[in-house]
C-alpha cells in the first residue's frame, strides 16, 4: 500500500474542504460549515485511488520486470515474489471497485458530473504503469500526479462542498499538487539506476540526476512562494502558517541535493510525505482561522 505516499491523497481533501468554506465566507461574509459526510467520502475515494495506483504500479512493474532484486527501497510485492501477480491484480481491481462505489455515492450527493472525473481517474490509474505505453515511462508521471492529486483532488473536494467553482481552490491546489509531485521526484531520483537499466524512461531518467535534484528544490520553493503570494494578496498572516513546516522539509532538501540515487533517498521520501501532510493541515487551518475565512 506504500503508506508513506498516502498523505498525497489526504492533503488535497483537507485543503480543498477548507478552501470551500473560506471561499463561501469571502463571497458572502459568512458561510455554512463543511459537510463532514461529503468530506469523508471524498477522502475515502482519494485514499482508495492512491492505494489502487500503488497496487497497479507494483503489479505492472513487477510483471514487466522493472522491479528487480537490484532495486533500492521498500520491497515490492510482485517484484520480490512475496505476492503473486494474480493476487496483486485482484487487489488492484477490488480497490478500484471500492473507489467506484464510494464515488457513485458521492456523485449522488454532489452531482453526477463527478462520474466523468472519476472515470478519468480510473483510466489514469491503470494507464500510469500499465498498457503498451505507460504514462510513467514517457516522462509524464509528474504531470499526471499534479493534475489528479493536485488540481482535480483539491478543486474536486471544494466542489463537493458547494457545487461551485471558485479561484481559491485552484490556487491552493498548486502547492498541494507540488508536494505530491515532489514525492514522485524523490522516488524516481532514487530509482534512476534501476529504471534506466530496465528501460523505464521516467522524467528523472530523461533529465538526469542533477536536473532532477533542481526540479525537487524548485517544486518545494514554489509551494512556499504560492503561500506568500496568497497571504499578501489577502493581507492575511494566518495563511502563512505552512511556513512552520520549513524546518521539517530542510533535511529532505539536503538529502536530495547531496545523496546519490540509493538508500539515503528513502528517508527523504518519508520526510517529504510528512511535510506535505503538515503543510496541508496548516494551510487548511490558516484558511479557516484568518479574518477572511472566519465564519460567524
Amino acid at each position: 500500500m506504500r503508506l508513506r505516499t498516502l498523505p498525497a491523497a489526504v492533503a488535497p481533501v483537507l485543503v480543498g474542504t477548507a478552501a470551500s468554506a473560506t471561499a463561501q465566507s469571502w463571497a458572502a461574509g459568512d458561510g455554512p460549515a463543511p459537510s463532514w459526510v461529503r468530506m469523508l467520502l471524498a477522502a475515502s475515494v482519494a485514499l482508495l485511488l492512491q492505494v489502487a495506483v500503488n497496487f497497479a504500479n507494483d503489479y505492472f512493474d513487477g510483471v514487466a520486470g522493472i522491479d528487480t532484486t537490484d532495486r533500492v527501497g521498500p520491497l515490492r510485492g510482485v517484484g520480490s515474489g512475496l505476492v503473486s501477480p494474480a493476487a496483486m491484480r485482484t487487489a488492484m481491481l477490488a480497490t478500484l471497485g471500492a473507489a467506484a462505489v464510494v464515488g457513485v455515492v458521492l456523485a449522488a450527493l454532489a452531482g453526477w458530473e463527478l462520474l466523468l472525473v472519476g472515470a478519468l481517474a480510473l483510466v489514469a490509474t491503470l494507464g500510469y504503469s500499465g498498457g503498451d505505453r505507460p504514462i510513467a515511462s514517457r516522462g509524464l508521471g509528474e504531470v499526471v500526479v499534479f493534475v489528479f492529486f493536485g488540481l482535480v483532488a483539491t478543486v474536486g473536494s471544494a466542489w463537493v462542498q458547494d457545487e461551485a467553482f471558485t479561484w481559491l481552490p485552484v490556487v491552493v491546489a498548486v502547492p498541494v499538487g507540488g508536494f505530491a509531485v515532489a514525492l514522485l521526484v524523490v522516488n524516481n531520483l532514487r530509482d534512476i539506476p534501476t529504471d534506466r537499466a530496465t528501460g523505464k524512461d521516467t522524467l528523472a531518467v530523461r533529465i538526469g540526476r542533477d536536473r532532477t535534484r533542481s526540479l525537487y528544490l524548485a517544486i518545494v520553493v514554489t509551494a512556499y512562494l504560492v503561500v506568500v503570494v496568497l497571504a499578501t494578496v489577502r493581507a492575511d498572516a494566518w495563511i502563512a502558517l505552512p511556513f512552520l513546516t520549513v524546518p521539517l522539509v530542510l533535511p529532505a532538501v539536503r538529502r536530495v541535493r547531496t545523496a546519490d540515487p540509493g538508500p539515503e533517498l528513502v528517508a527523504a521520501l518519508g520526510t517529504t510525505a510528512r511535510t506535505q501532510l503538515a503543510f496541508a493541515v496548516l494551510l487548511g487551518v490558516g484558511l479557516l482561522l484568518g479574518p477572511a475565512g472566519a465564519t460567524s
